[in-house]
């Protein structure tokens, strides 16, 4: 769902977007919602929670999301072909801490630490 249709998608945008951790877990929880049920049906301004997190510099957000998510959706191509690791190193927030937190799901995921 987009922004623009449904008013909790809107509010989870709206809390990456100004990197408002608490609210954002607070709204998840008022809605009896896992992320990792609807990670990949929300859309925010046409990317991801976790695009929008490292475009708007949203940290705290952006972590709190990284680690919700399964191994398994964190290596899934968006629209554009990109998983959010090879997008985030492509558009220069290689080094952001959501970028280490994606890591460390997914070394922690795979059961091997790649050196």
């Amino acid at each position: 769902a987009s922004a623009e249709a449904d008013p909790l998608v809107a509010s989870l945008c709206d809390y990456v977007k100004a990197n408002d951790k608490n609210r954002l877990r607070k709204k998840l929880k008022e809605s009896r919602v896992k992320l990792r049920q609807v990670y990949s049906g929300i859309s925010c301004d046409g990317q991801s929670l976790l695009r929008t997190a490292l475009t708007a510099n949203a940290t705290d957000a952006g972590e709190f999301v990284a680690k919700r998510l399964s191994v398994n959706e964190l290596n899934v191509a968006e629209t554009d072909g990109l998983t959010i690791q090879a997008w985030a190193e492509a558009n220069g927030h290689g080094t952001s801490s959501i970028i280490a937190a994606v890591k460390e799901r997914l070394g922690a995921g795979s059961g091997a630490e790649e050196e």
